[in-house]
């Protein structure tokens, strides 16, 4: 088991890291080998630095903590469970940990498909744990074409009545749970209905009936972990307290996720922030 499982490796998770390792914690960094700051063309506004890129900063970031040997894992993290302990799930196996420091970034992925939006708490889910219950005996669909998508397909199967994923035009990815439902590759045109979700159509004038869409494009963000694990999240940032922890006592979030400046800058201090105060409570 670890002292501390961090959720990403972009600026927040880095920094936290570095202050664990450097306080001999037991620390494992998960990442999906992305990040936001790669897509930066030029940072001039960080402290120290005149001119570099997002994608220079990003590596330099991963290189710092691989010289302080901290274990980073390249896999997709689709849930998170607590018990005695946190259990970290990801698409190969599964982590324990004291304590776990959300750092994904704001990458949630609305797909641009009409009636989307306008169906939004109306059939339209972002969190199968949280809104199966609502869908028992239903005709449900999962947007995505990834192993998240796959997941939460997995979550609504023992409640809903049916479960397609659809994936948009998209191929989906080769994943041994993916045959055990039904896939609908063609592209979406539309969902209608009157006060909620009836049915989707597709580009080729075909149409379903479905009664709840959950949306689950790329992979899951910490706002959508935070979800799984019962946290309070608002206008999709995970709410936290001064010491970055959320309101699952031994979960942190730092960084985009939490709302605010989206800046280096305040990634670097909430996730040092979130360390240090694990830390005082290890010790």
């Amino acid at each position: 088991m670890f002292d501390v499982i961090i959720i990403g490796s972009g600026p927040a998770g880095i920094s936290a890291g570095i202050y664990l390792k450097r306080a001999k914690k037991d620390v494992l960094i998960i990442s999906n080998g992305k990040s936001a700051l790669e897509k930066a063309k030029k940072i001039e506004n960080y402290y120290g630095i005149e001119s570099i890129s997002g994608e220079e900063l990003y590596k330099t970031g991963l290189k710092q903590a691989e010289r302080l040997k901290i274990p980073i894992e390249i896999d997709e993290v689709t849930n998170i469970t607590l018990e005695e302990h946190f259990t970290v799930t990801t698409t190969n196996r599964k982590y324990e940990a004291r304590y776990v420091i959300l750092a994904t970034g704001t990458n949630r992925m609305a797909p641009n498909i009409k009636g989307v939006k306008e169906f939004e708490g109306k059939g339209v889910s972002y969190c199968a744990i949280c809104d199966a219950f609502f869908y028992r005996n239903k005709n449900v669909a999962v947007i995505g074409n990834g192993n998240y998508a796959i997941h939460e397909a997995k979550q609504l199967k023992p409640i809903a009545k049916s479960v397609t994923i659809l994936t948009n035009g998209k191929e989906i990815v080769q994943n041994r749970d993916a045959s055990d439902f039904e896939v609908e590759e063609t592209p979406i045109k539309e969902f209608r209905g009157t006060n909620s979700i009836e049915e989707v159509e597709f580009e080729n004038n075909n149409t379903k009936k479905i009664e709840g869409v959950f949306i689950a494009i790329g992979t899951a963000t910490s706002a959508d972990l935070a979800k799984k694990i019962g946290a309070v999240v608002k206008n999709n940032n995970v709410v936290v307290n001064g010491n970055m922890e959320t309101t699952v006592k031994g979960l942190y979030a730092c960084g985009d996720c939490t709302g605010g400046l989206l800046q280096v800058n305040k990634a670097v201090y909430e996730g040092a922030v979130a360390a240090l105060e694990i830390i005082k409570q290890l010790d």
